[in-house]
């Protein structure tokens, strides 16, 4: 359900400076988590500060644009404009009742944290803002971050676990289904002003020891990686057994210990950055403290043997039947729905494939994106297709699924298509004399 514009609650004369009863607040570190959950914020009702050390992020958002691709992101940004404000300028922040700093941690090639950036933001407003204005840090932190982290004496400072997914972050930030907030001492009351915050999202509150807030989130993410390691192995026993994975998963979601909502789609490992982060984390505290990561190291190789699916399917059952191919790519982001390419499977594929002849497109990521090769640019999807032996699907974009089987037929040379998110429907590129492959069902035995 939409709670969006729900009402705030009559906060006044709550010890806090509010507006129109809801407390004000300060989001700092524009990026992917700051922007849309500030935003998410403003479409609850409450007044929004928006600050970033970057003077040109701010000049941007001003003018209302943003390089963060997001469904209604932009549109929530003009509609709720009178209760953002953006600024550069740390001072600004002053007459809030408290600080929200959420900037992106990003990870390196070996999928650990750098928390660089964070640290310096934390210091940056610690030394600037008045000790009785509350923290409440929304990116990620390895656990003991928060209860080694120094601040001003009498500061109040809480850890809130952040559940963004790409793709779906605003709607994530405005409908929380629970808030996690780690705490000094979770016996103790929240401060008014930050509790005041939070119930204008409407969700069961988790208060708990910052250690196993910090825990919790990798927590989630272990689970859903347990589950998409499930679904990879059962869906590659589908194609060689001719069992459809599509056909077990309702049986699956009708059981109560797995339940409707668990994540069940077979895809090409595990991509974006933070669940390998949280992987890398778990083992790396597991070493540190002597315990078992045995099953987590077994998830990360499963994750890097799934992802090259569509590599291992051209070199043994496509490309001695079609040599040479004209091969068309559609999607470079690592999934629907946003701009990003971290550990994007359609890159690690593109880096495989230098000797071929290669067109992409992708609704949002520019070819100027893959660092392997000089792409050019397509002005669309069936332009990206013109005259291609093999398409292959690698991110499940909604502009992809719209393309009519037909039309796919009529633009290409060939006639196979490799979808392994099941974007087309397989019946459908049949009736087109077009032969499907997708994940979790066994490939079709003749090629046309």
């Amino acid at each position: 359900m939409d709670r969006a514009g729900t009402g705030p609650p009559d906060t006044r004369d709550k010890g806090y400076v509010s507006v129109n009863g809801a407390p004000t607040i300060a989001y700092a570190g524009m990026t992917h988590l700051g922007l849309n959950s500030a935003v998410a914020a403003a479409a609850r009702g409450m007044q929004v500060t928006c600050f970033d050390r970057d003077e040109a992020v701010i000049t941007g958002l001003k003018a209302g644009t943003t390089a963060i691709e997001e469904p209604d992101l932009t549109a929530l940004m003009a509609k709720h404009m009178d209760r953002l404000r953006y600024t550069a300028n740390r001072e600004a922040l002053e007459g809030c009742d408290l600080v929200i700093i959420a900037p992106d941690i990003p990870t390196d090639d070996a999928a650990n944290s750098d928390l660089t950036a964070l640290q310096n933001l934390v210091q940056l407003l610690d030394a600037a803002l008045p000790a009785a204005m509350p923290f409440i840090i929304l990116s990620q932190l390895p656990p003991g971050f928060s209860r080694a982290l120094i601040l001003q004496e009498g500061r109040p400072y809480y850890y809130q676990v952040e559940t963004l997914i790409f793709g779906q972050a605003i709607d994530r930030a405005l409908n929380p289904e629970r808030i996690i907030i780690g705490c000094k001492d979770p016996s103790a009351p929240l401060h008014k002003a930050y509790r005041a915050f939070l119930d204008m999202f409407d969700c069961p509150l988790l208060p708990m020891r910052y250690e196993s807030a910090e825990l919790a989130k990798i927590a989630i993410n272990c689970c859903l990686v347990s589950s998409i390691s499930t679904a990879n192995t059962l869906a590659e026993l589908c194609e060689n057994i001719g069992a459809d994975w599509s056909e077990i998963v309702p049986a699956l979601r009708l059981d109560r210990r797995i339940g409707q909502y668990a994540y069940l789609s077979p895809g090409l490992g595990i991509a974006g950055g933070n669940l390998e982060r949280d992987l890398n984390t778990v083992v790396r505290f597991a070493g540190q403290h002597g315990t078992d990561a045995g099953v987590v190291k077994a998830w990360q190789k499963n994750s890097q043997y799934r992802r090259d699916w569509v590599l291992r399917l051209l070199h043994d059952q496509l490309f001695p039947l079609v040599p040479n191919p004209k091969i068309a790519i559609w999607g470079l982001a690592y999934k629907q729905d946003t701009h990003s390419v971290k550990n994007s499977p359609s890159l690690a594929l593109l880096a495989h494939l230098g000797g071929f002849d290669l067109a992409a497109y992708d609704p949002v990521v520019a070819n100027s994106a893959v660092p392997t090769m000089q792409l050019a640019p397509q002005p669309d999807a069936l332009s990206a297709i013109k005259g291609a032996d093999i398409l292959i699907i690698m991110t499940p974009w909604d502009v992809f699924r719209a393309v009519a089987p037909a039309a796919i037929k009529a633009a290409m040379a060939g006639s196979i298509i490799v979808d392994p998110y099941g974007v087309l429907c397989t019946n459908d590129c049949t009736k087109n004399a077009l032969q499907h492959f997708t994940l979790g069902r066994k490939t079709p035995q003749t090629i046309g």
